[in-house]
């Protein structure tokens, strides 16, 4: 039986660009602390698409979600308003029921580490019960990228 997967040393980063919106800046143009958290799971839609699925097939076809049970962000420097920024996600750790995803989010005019942090998930079925992952998802978690971009900021 696979218990974890660690993945320190072959670590995979999938990378998004997106422009900061007016909508997501205060009063200063500077971008709300929580939208760092929706760019994390922009990132790990992305990482899931790129490793060759989407999250609306395991619902739909598996009837499993990935739920958030803990999420962690350090912020280095403030996002401000169209501003090109660059989310990197990979897969930490892969255990039986659990993923782990980390995050960068770079400013892309001059490499600027605005934040970092981690997601922790469950998968569960749809009444919320702790479940297995597929081996089919789990393979191609850690068979890599399948679409082509941008590794490094």
């Amino acid at each position: 039986m696979r218990k974890k997967a660690n993945m320190d040393s072959e670590r995979t980063w999938t990378a998004t660009t997106l422009r900061v919106r007016y909508a997501e800046t205060d009063q200063m143009g500077v971008v709300y602390y929580a939208n760092f958290l929706v760019w994390f799971e922009i990132g790990r839609t992305d990482f899931c698409r790129q490793h060759g699925f989407a999250y609306r097939e395991m619902e739909q076809q598996d009837g499993l979600y990935i739920m958030v049970a803990e999420a962690r962000c350090r912020y280095k420097a403030p996002a401000r308003y169209d501003d090109d920024i660059l989310v990197r996600t990979c897969l930490k750790e892969v255990r039986r029921r659990v993923l782990v995803f980390g995050y960068e989010i770079y400013r892309q005019a001059n490499d600027e580490l605005l934040a970092e942090g981690e997601t922790v998930h469950v998968i569960t079925d749809r009444d919320g019960r702790p479940r297995a992952l597929p081996d089919k998802y789990r393979d191609l978690f850690l068979s890599g990228v399948k679409a082509s971009g941008p590794s490094a900021p």
